[in-house]
């Protein structure tokens, strides 16, 4: 635990910086497209974002295979930084592309810190891979809550600066996201991840995850992904058609991105003790669940209500994203780090089509449908749990995978 404890904390702190950069500039952009193009476009910022983050997990992670963990994460988090310069530059000359430019670069640096949770679970034991990606994906909750809840002072500093309002949240995400380069710099140098040996305390092949155990996790990562994807990326609208203001917005989306990390070290201590299909299962109905009260009560839902169904969404997405990763860090040799940057951008891919989607699903048919079609995508991964004779075989025999070993 002492050997891995410095570079945890670089990792850890590396996600808590892009992540309060994404969550304050993924809402600014949302309200910039708005003001410029009309609410129907409004998701394309997003999904630049998301497109970013597809193509840059594929990049890093073939970057990691043949040059290490390290060399991925600063090339990943520096793409971001120069995103975020972009991001604010767009702001002065009220240019789309140069912010959809931006956008797409953020996406990078976030593709970075989405497989830093790869390079904790690389340090840990199979009994311990749910603590580990717990651990670092929890790293979310630093930045994801603070990002929010400092739209209005990044805004109102900025005017007060003399430059336009929304520079703030991206003047923050160029700051945090050049915090996150360096602290990736700091990080041991590591050989090739493609010659990454087995996970430390298994003999080679023992409790490596089979062809339906990786497909149930993908699927599950691809479900939770898009489903959140759906709903999120009009909230800030949303709000904003109820009468809500910037303050409303930033604390509305706190509460999502608490649930989305807050509770990570919970999901991991279900993957370590019930298995990767229990927090698969859990995060499925979980997810469904939570879209229930928007789609029944919509706007008289009201911020605190759509506060606490925004909250246990993003602790659906969690127990699928920690039971689907600790699944693909048992996968054995060279295929580890390919795989793992696969399944991010499937998720990220999938997603940008739902981004894209939502501004139209939202002009024509308000929170509601949005909420109901976010929460049918949410249940996919039950087909794969229902052939349960089939799949549980792949899920047994490992820590991370199964549980209890021998379960």
């Amino acid at each position: 635990m002492r050997t891995n404890r410095r570079p945890v904390v670089a990792l850890f702190t590396g996600v808590a910086a892009v992540q309060m950069a994404m969550s304050g500039a993924s809402a600014a952009s949302t309200l910039l497209a708005a003001a410029a193009v009309g609410p129907a476009w409004s998701g394309v910022p997003n999904a630049a974002a998301v497109i970013g983050t597809s193509a840059g997990a594929l990049a890093l992670a073939a970057r990691m295979a043949r040059s290490g963990r390290r060399a991925g994460l600063v090339a990943g988090y520096a793409t971001g930084a120069l995103g975020a310069l972009l991001a604010v530059v767009s702001t002065r000359t009220a240019g789309l592309a140069l912010l959809l430019a931006g956008m797409l670069l953020l996406g990078v640096g976030n593709a970075a810190a989405g497989l830093a949770r790869y390079a904790a679970a690389d340090l840990y034991p199979p009994s311990r891979q749910g603590f580990a990606v717990g651990l670092v994906v929890w790293a979310g909750t630093v930045g994801g809550v603070l990002g929010p809840n400092l739209l209005a002072p990044t805004a109102g500093a900025a005017a007060g600066s003399g430059l336009p309002a929304l520079a703030g949240p991206f003047l923050l995400a160029l700051a945090v996201t050049g915090l996150a380069t360096v602290t990736a710099v700091a990080l041991p140098r590591t050989g090739p991840a493609a010659a990454l040996p087995e996970p430390p305390g298994t003999v080679a092949g023992e409790g490596e995850p089979g062809p339906a155990a990786v497909r149930l996790a993908l699927v599950a990562m691809v479900a939770a992904q898009v489903a959140m994807v759906t709903v999120m990326t009009m909230t800030p609208l949303h709000v904003q058609h109820a009468g809500g203001h910037l303050h409303t917005v930033g604390w509305v989306l706190s509460s999502h991105v608490l649930g989305m990390f807050a509770l990570s070290p919970l999901s991991g201590r279900i993957v370590d003790r019930y298995g990767a299909r229990a927090a698969i299962g859990l995060g499925a109905f979980v997810l469904g669940g939570s879209t229930l009260p928007p789609v029944l009560l919509g706007p008289a839902l009201g911020g605190a209500g759509l506060s606490v169904a925004l909250f246990v969404l993003g602790f659906g997405w969690n127990l699928s994203l920690v039971g689907g990763s600790s699944v693909l860090g048992l996968v054995a040799g060279p295929r580890r780090a390919r795989l793992q940057g696969t399944g991010d951008a499937l998720a990220w891919g999938a997603s940008a089509v739902a981004s894209l989607a939502s501004g139209a699903i939202f002009a024509g048919g308000g929170y509601p449908l949005l909420a109901a079609v976010g929460g049918t995508l949410a249940l996919s991964p039950l087909a794969l749990l229902a052939a349960g004779k089939q799949t549980a075989p792949d899920l047994g025999g490992s820590g991370a995978v199964g549980g209890r070993r021998g379960t």
